[in-house]
C-alpha cells in the first residue's frame, strides 16, 4: 500500500528564526480580470485602463487581495505548509504598503517567529512574520500569519 508523504514541514520541523523564501510569480492583467470575476471587485482601479491614469498610481493596479492570496498559494508552493497545514487560523495583522502593477514580480519571505504545541489537535500553531516583496525586493505587502501544523505521525 502506497501512503502520501507531505511534503510540507511537520509542526515539531518548526524552530523560531528559520527564514524561507518561495519562487516568484508575474502578475498580468489575466489574473487581475479574473480576480475581478471571482471576487465582483470589478473597481476602476483594478480594471479600466484609462481612469487609471488618472489616479496616482497612473496604471491599473492588482487588487491587495489578489496578491494575498497569490501569496497564500507561494507559501503552499514552497513546500512549507504543503500537506502538513491543518487550517489558516488568523491574519493577525496585514498591511498594504505598496501597489502591485500588472508584469510585477513576487515572492514571499516567511520567518518563523512562534510555535506553540496543541496536542488535542494532533499539532501545533505556527506564526508566520510574512513579506510579499517585488522584483525590486520592495515590500508591498507584509504581517502575520497564523497556521495549525500536523504533527509528525508516529510511524514516521
Amino acid at each position: 500500500m502506497m501512503r502520501h508523504h507531505s511534503r510540507g514541514l511537520y509542526f515539531e520541523e518548526f524552530a523560531v528564526g528559520q527564514v524561507y523564501v518561495s519562487a516568484g510569480r508575474t502578475i498580468t492583467e489575466s489574473d487581475i480580470v479574473a480576480f475581478a470575476g471571482l471576487s465582483g471587485d470589478y473597481n476602476q482601479i483594478h480594471t479600466d485602463a484609462e481612469f487609471s491614469k488618472t489616479t496616482p498610481f497612473g496604471q491599473r493596479v492588482a487588487h491587495g487581495l489578489l496578491v494575498t492570496a497569490i501569496a497564500s498559494g507561494l507559501v503552499n508552493l514552497s513546500g512549507l505548509i504543503e500537506g502538513t497545514v491543518i487550517a489558516f487560523r488568523e491574519i493577525e495583522s496585514w498591511k498594504f504598503t505598496k501597489p502591485v502593477f500588472i508584469g510585477d514580480t513576487v515572492h514571499v519571505q516567511s520567518e518563523i517567529i512562534k510555535t506553540k504545541a496543541l496536542k488535542r489537535l494532533g499539532g501545533g500553531a505556527v506564526d508566520l512574520e510574512l513579506s510579499v516583496l517585488n522584483q525590486n525586493e520592495e515590500v508591498v505587502m507584509k504581517g502575520i500569519w497564523k497556521v495549525l501544523v500536523a504533527s509528525k505521525p508516529a510511524d514516521e
